[in-house]
């Protein structure tokens, strides 16, 4: 009982700590709430390490604590939940560079107490399963695509089209998180939410699902969702711009031009505070600018326009089949730690190539007419096939290397370089290599994931 008394008083005390610390952020005094929104769920999602997730582990962690097998709307208690929320954590760190490991146990405590307070009001100390996957694969790190096609492979059915009452659901999943951080007056669930969304259409297949919630601007009620992750990929960006108002000599994030004022520019931090001097109104359109162009790229961006050599824009996202798919996996997250997985997704892309082989030897086999055409594709196919799969042996051997080298690099301790002043420094060195061959690795592994891909997209060539 004293036990469970002191467990109950460390999570009320982690609990005040997270919204503690969101507050002396002063987010509250941003005017617009979509933004002020994003800013407090984005807080939350650095202060809990969940950017350090790819949205890809966070599914493989679901499927690794058997939560596939279970139904949406079956209970977890909050003892489970910190079991699994401990083995995302710990995978994490295992993947982590030495230098840049977290602690496991404050981000267990502040996720889980902030999960807790946002989900559990309807069963307290209990969280249904649908209610933690939904929680965990929106505000885990990764793109926003990924995300949204593995939520779609949660509420639809068997055909590919999503079933509206888990949509339904998922709605009050989701707007529970601008609640949690105090905006539900803007962002909560209401009956209209659904209707916002999907107004008219009958039958949603996963590329009507990518279009309404990606589009420009998305549905209102879901508005933070984008920007959040615009948010992470803007913090580091660099304009070497003054600052209208404040003066500052340069921005950092986002970037805003008035349409009216010539040469009236804002950083992130006056915008959201409705800052604005001199004949600059708030009621002035602006525009939001992730990036910063110099003069001469703008000049040689408006020639190739002006002569058509600007390629079209591309769309928000890739297309994909529409024939229904399985609750998505992993099938390109490669984990360190574990060699036999990299075999098992080399074995696929070498039976994807030999599939790929005989098919295209088995259409060289076509009628006259034809015979030249085909000769000349099914060549083309040949010769991509043989240098794909080139590049996987290729990738394949260098990731073998790495690993050695990883493995001799994590060899000497820090007693013996204590002993051994010429040691120590042979460790630090070999630290840094570690840190390279690390950043190596997830290069490769990015490489591979657009190898299969390609393979994937020979397959569906061949099939039609």
């Amino acid at each position: 009982m004293i036990e469970e008394g002191g467990r109950r008083s460390k999570a009320a005390v982690e609990k005040r700590q997270l919204f503690m610390e969101m507050r002396a952020q002063n987010f509250d005094v941003i005017r617009l709430s979509t933004y002020r929104t994003a800013c407090k769920l984005r807080f939350v999602q650095k202060r809990c390490n969940l950017h350090l997730v790819d949205v890809w582990n966070m599914i493989e962690a679901f499927r690794d604590n058997g939560l596939n097998a279970l139904e949406h709307g079956a209970e977890i208690n909050v003892s489970r939940l910190e079991t699994i929320l401990s083995s995302i954590y710990y995978q994490l760190n295992k993947r982590l560079p030495t230098t840049h490991q977290i602690n496991v146990e404050q981000s267990i405590g502040l996720l889980l107490n902030f999960m807790v307070a946002t989900y559990d009001s309807d069963s307290p100390g209990k969280l249904t399963v649908f209610s933690m996957k939904t929680m965990l694969a929106t505000m885990c790190g990764g793109k926003i695509v990924d995300k949204l096609r593995y939520i779609f492979s949660q509420i639809s059915d068997s055909s590919g089209l999503m079933v509206f009452a888990k949509f339904d659901q998922l709605l009050r999943e989701v707007l529970k998180l601008p609640t949690a951080v105090f905006e539900g007056p803007s962002f909560g669930y209401t009956e209209h939410s659904l209707r916002m969304c999907f107004p008219q259409q009958k039958k949603i297949l996963l590329n009507t699902f990518l279009d309404v919630l990606m589009a420009d601007p998305p549905p209102q009620c879901l508005v933070w969702l984008p920007l959040m992750h615009r948010l992470a990929n803007v913090e580091n960006v660099f304009h070497p711009v003054e600052c209208s108002y404040c003066r500052s000599e340069s921005m950092m994030g986002f970037r805003y031009r008035c349409q009216q004022c010539h040469g009236y520019q804002l950083c992130q931090s006056c915008f959201w505070r409705g800052h604005a001097n001199g004949p600059h109104s708030n009621q002035h359109q602006m525009k939001e600018h992730s990036s910063w162009k110099s003069p001469a790229k703008k000049l040689s961006h408006a020639i190739s326009k002006s002569l058509g050599c600007v390629p079209i824009g591309e769309p928000p996202h890739p297309v994909f089949p529409e024939q229904a798919e399985r609750p998505m996996e992993p099938p390109h997250t490669v984990i360190l730690e574990s060699p036999s997985r990299l075999d098992e997704e080399h074995r696929l892309i070498a039976r994807y190539a030999a599939r790929l082989a005989a098919e295209a030897g088995n259409s060289a086999q076509c009628p006259p007419a034809d015979l030249s055409f085909n000769f000349d594709a099914n060549k083309q196919q040949r010769q991509l096939i043989a240098e794909l799969e080139n590049k996987n042996r290729e990738i394949l051997q260098e990731i073998q290397r790495l690993r050695l080298e990883h493995e001799q690099a994590s060899q000497p301790t820090p007693e013996k370089a204590q002993q051994n002043p010429t040691l120590l420094t042979e460790l630090r060195l070999l630290r840094h290599r570690k840190d390279e061959l690390e950043r190596r690795m997830s290069a490769l592994q990015e490489s591979r994931r657009e190898l299969m891909v390609q393979l994937e997209g020979l397959m569906r060539l061949l099939k039609m």
